[in-house]
């Protein structure tokens, strides 16, 4: 998510050896204002793997229809695992997962090790985690994400946001949905009537009819789409949390790949 914004947030610039790396600067300086800023105790840049995800298994149409990236951008993908790598900060990606699910899980691993967590990012599909000690930061604005901004973005606290999002459906995954229901109608089900299930086994007693047909038609589509947008928190990861805790940057490491880069103002 950040490398896109970086990419489309600066100006183009390219290496000694003339790449682009606009995203990898804006990366660079995000990750060095994040650990002065917050000063963890761990931290880790977690990334998607090329190829598909375990969802495509059960979904073939998953993520299928957008875009690929620019082509300015392809090369700029590989340079920021090394920029990661560079500050000394652990950089995982797991194979058949996406980043989501490693986040969701290591969340869970360091809240039962009775830890506080920050997901920095302010993706919509990651608020499903928000509770106790876990927000979400949103480094580009500066916005801490929590319970209240849940509720504001999805109309129901952080727990129902699956069901929300299952009845809702997201274009941009090509998550199906239901026909005709969108975010604020899928809020207003799911807080009338608990929850996707229940919504789904009293449809009949819907009153508007257009709305009533399409769960009844589209139930196996919401459940589908349930599937599709919980994050799977138990995936086998090889990386303990120990392996997180912050080291200090070392300039073997890091004064190299910047020269390389070109980036001045950086060193």
């Amino acid at each position: 998510g950040f490398i896109f914004r970086a990419f489309h947030a600066l100006p183009p610039m390219t290496s000694p050896d003339g790449t682009p790396v606009n995203a990898v600067y804006g990366f660079c300086t995000m990750l060095m204002k994040l650990r002065e800023d917050t000063k963890p105790a761990h931290m880790a840049v977690i990334f998607d793997t090329k190829g598909k995800s375990f969802r495509n298994d059960f979904y073939a149409d998953y993520k299928a229809h957008r875009p690929p990236p620019p082509d300015e951008l392809i090369p700029q993908f590989d340079l920021v695992r090394d920029a990661t790598r560079a500050f000394n900060v652990p950089s995982l990606e797991m194979r058949g997962y996406e980043a989501d699910d490693l986040i969701a899980t290591y969340t869970r691993q360091a809240r039962e090790q009775g830890a506080d967590v920050t997901i920095v990012s302010s993706d919509k599909d990651l608020m499903q985690l928000v509770g106790p000690g876990v927000v979400m930061m949103d480094a580009m604005k500066n916005k801490i994400i929590g319970p209240d901004e849940v509720m504001e973005k999805f109309g129901v606290g952080p727990d129902k946001v699956i069901d929300v999002q299952a009845l809702a459906g997201d274009s941009s995954d090509n998550v199906p949905g239901v026909r005709g229901i969108g975010v604020k109608t899928a809020a207003q089900l799911i807080n009338e009537y608990g929850d996707l299930d229940a919504v789904l086994a009293r449809a009949e007693e819907i009153k508007q009819p257009k709305r009533r047909q399409s769960l009844i038609d589209e139930a196996d589509e919401a459940r589908l789409s349930r599937q599709l947008v919980t994050l799977m928190d138990d995936v086998p990861v090889t990386e303990d949390l120990s392996t997180f805790a912050v080291q200090p940057r070392t300039a073997e490491t890091l004064l190299p790949f910047l020269v390389q880069q070109g980036f001045k103002s950086l060193l």
